[in-house]
């Protein structure tokens, strides 16, 4: 999916959402459990559910890796489900990926060619050569951690150097030299409230990902106030809060209310700077 062609389903939809796939069976209702694949069951449920009031799904890859070659199965269906049934949809697969070069032109190959992911998460740490590989593949999007939501992001993302200048906006700064607005979006949570606006200075145009709304108390109003553009430049996640809001036979019913309630909000903040 290129960038204007997530622009158009955000205007066509009224949505800026993505719906993040973090499904755990510990969490799923009893009545998937006597199907085939009960974690491909859930999923599928809550992706026709949620299609209409979103743009992107987003499986965070840990939730199917812990159960091995079954889970992976089940990753593996769910994409192509989403392929075949909901094409138009933004696939992000959330590995949060970034080694040394030939490792990362190894995972940029799993997830770009055997998998056929439109977006991949990728960590910045190990620098340049880590992340390039990523960049390679023509119409792939490489989303980079820049300022996350979690609490231990303070102990690193957070820090100065002598100039005053804090490590992620190094990582926005050196990161715009291997890719741009058409190929690279970066993470940047939702609780981070008015630092969006710092974002936002050294990354004008850049599609974010913003998880932490819902759940971790992320405020969507807060996050459009300070950092939606012109093309909406947002892309906000709600894991938890959609995809376990109901935990019997309803569950897909209950997403799909969920999902269109955030879609509404959303469809009001794009009103508002008028897209």
């Amino acid at each position: 999916m290129t960038r204007q062609e997530l622009i158009q389903q955000i205007k066509q939809k009224r949505s800026f959402l993505c719906v993040g796939l973090d499904t755990d069976p510990k969490k799923m209702p009893q009545c998937v459990f006597d199907l085939h694949d009960p974690i491909f069951e859930f999923n599928k449920a809550i992706i026709d559910a949620t299609a209409p009031y979103c743009v992107a799904y987003k499986p965070n890859l840990a939730f199917y890796e812990a159960y091995g070659l079954k889970g992976m199965e089940s990753f593996v269906k769910t994409v192509q489900y989403l392929k075949e049934k909901h094409p138009h949809h933004l696939i992000i697969a959330d590995a949060k990926r970034g080694d040394i070069g030939n490792t990362s032109e190894m995972y940029a190959r799993t997830f770009f060619k055997e998998y056929d992911i439109d977006a991949l998460t990728v960590a910045p740490y190990m620098g340049e050569d880590s992340v390039t590989p990523f960049l390679q593949y023509e119409g792939k999007w490489v989303i980079l951690l820049a300022l996350t939501s979690n609490k231990g992001s303070h102990d690193f993302q957070l820090t100065e150097d002598a100039q005053g200048e804090r490590l992620f906006e190094k990582v926005l700064k050196k990161s715009q030299e291997w890719g741009n607005t058409e190929n690279m979006m970066y993470v940047v949570g939702a609780t981070q409230g008015r630092m969006f606006e710092d974002i936002r200075r050294m990354a004008p145009d850049h599609f974010l990902l913003v998880p932490g709304v819902g759940a971790q108390g992320g405020s969507l109003q807060e996050v459009c106030k300070y950092g939606m553009t012109k093309d909406c430049g947002l892309l906000v996640n709600s894991s938890r809060g959609i995809i376990y809001a109901c935990n019997d036979d309803h569950f897909a019913e209950v997403a799909g209310n969920k999902a269109r309630e955030l879609q509404q909000e959303m469809a009001a903040e794009l009103d508002r700077v008028g897209i």
